[in-house]
């Protein structure tokens, strides 16, 4: 049976849809709030209410992170190319134009996708709409997430929350923030618990906005919760603590969000690859695709390498959006695709640097500044080493106990 690695027809159009957007909608604007860190992209409420309005009238379902779910009817026994391949396709397109500018659009969050992964229906319904940040790291706890502090501790019909989150995108800008939240720090991962909290609820604070290396134009705070009240109904999921499944319910939702990060590495570095062979092709460099590597100059050897790593990174991502659209098991591959995008992103992009010198170097173009928002992608929802450690225990059969 002969494997299509072509987009699926159907999401053709939402690829190409999606790469217009990101050509003359965020790219004229990329360099001004990179400059403006912390101010808000007005333009893109405009664009925000346009992708709400086609996602409405189903014309392009999945268009963002609020599409990424598990979807039930691939129970049927067919094949899906549905809403998270959908989603890898498009975030890769919008982040050939911009990242920051990705994560700052309303309603398309990482909170959006916890909640369109593990809320009921109910919340579905009632959280629609609403722009969700995910607050999930602390001050001490860094990459390793079963180590939360932050508690919740019910009190009649809410819950009492108390802890500080920091790195929070759109922390500020934001309509409400997911927050992970431990039940029992006794009981350890498996009372792990993400609520949504609206912003305006006494007791949330955002403390201060980060100054950082790139994504600029992307809101990070810090958030400081201070007997926070959360109605009980705003728990997503189940309430119930399950030893059994352990931290299985809150990492769900990673299975989805890690092969949109590795969508948004793959955009970058697609865009740094894009740029630098019109710049060495002005230069009199030539790729020749039909001729090997060892044989062409040194600049156009490193291309080939760089956009070989590329591809390898893109179909990473493929398949991990393909397995939870068809219901497959993806923790693995979804670590594989992250850990992979996330480092072949910095390294494309810095060699695009290297590889245009002064010209890559200065501000004339924006390969300097993609070198920068790269990086993060290496680092936020689990760094390199996290994911290669999670993929370490699945491939060798061991458990977090038995390999730190």
């Amino acid at each position: 049976m002969a494997i299509n690695l072509d987009d699926p027809k159907k999401l053709v159009p939402l690829r190409d849809q999606a790469h217009q957007v990101a050509m003359n909608m965020l790219r004229p604007i990329s360099r001004r709030y990179d400059a403006a860190e912390h101010e808000y992209p007005q333009e893109l409420d405009l664009l925000a209410a346009m992708i709400d309005g086609l996602s409405e009238s189903g014309a392009s379902s999945g268009a963002g992170a609020s599409g990424v779910k598990r979807d039930a009817s691939a129970d049927d026994g067919t094949v899906k190319n549905g809403t998270n391949l959908a989603s890898v396709l498009g975030i890769a397109e919008m982040c050939w134009g911009d990242v920051a500018l990705l994560l700052s659009l309303p309603r398309q969050g990482l909170g959006n996708s916890a909640i369109a992964s593990v809320a009921t229906p109910e919340q579905q319904e009632r959280f629609a709409g609403v722009w969700a940040s995910m607050a999930i790291t602390e001050p001490d706890t860094g990459s390793d997430s079963a180590s939360i502090r932050t508690t919740a501790v019910l009190d009649g019909d809410a819950y009492v929350l108390n802890g500080e989150k920091i790195f929070v995108t759109s922390g500020e800008r934001s309509d409400a923030v997911v927050v992970w939240a431990t039940l029992d720090k006794d009981l350890g991962r498996a009372a792990i618990k993400s609520f949504v909290v609206p912003k305006g609820t006494p007791g949330m604070t955002v403390e201060r906005l980060e100054h950082k290396l790139g994504i600029k134009a992307s809101d990070t705070a810090t958030i400081r919760f201070d007997n926070c009240r959360v109605p009980v109904d705003n728990l997503l999921g189940s309430p119930e603590i399950d030893p059994a499944q352990g931290f299985a319910g809150a990492m769900a939702t990673f299975d989805n969000t890690r092969p949109l990060v590795a969508a948004m590495a793959v955009g970058c570095a697609q865009a740094a690859l894009d740029l630098t062979r019109d710049l060495l092709a002005q230069a009199g460099v030539t790729v020749d695709y039909d001729r090997p590597a060892v044989v062409q100059s040194a600049a156009a050897a490193k291309l080939l390498q760089l956009e070989a790593d590329w591809e390898a990174a893109r179909l990473l991502m493929l398949q991990a959006a393909w397995m939870a659209d068809n219901r497959l098991a993806n923790a693995t591959e979804a670590s594989m695709a992250k850990a992979k995008a996330g480092r072949m992103a910095s390294d494309v992009t810095l060699s695009c640097v290297e590889l245009c010198g002064s010209v890559g170097y200065s501000e004339g173009e924006l390969l300097e500044k993609w070198a920068r928002d790269s990086k993060i992608l290496d680092i936020f929802e689990g760094t390199q080493q996290i994911q290669q450690l999670i993929v370490a225990r699945r491939v060798l059969g061991l458990s977090s106990a038995e390999l730190k």
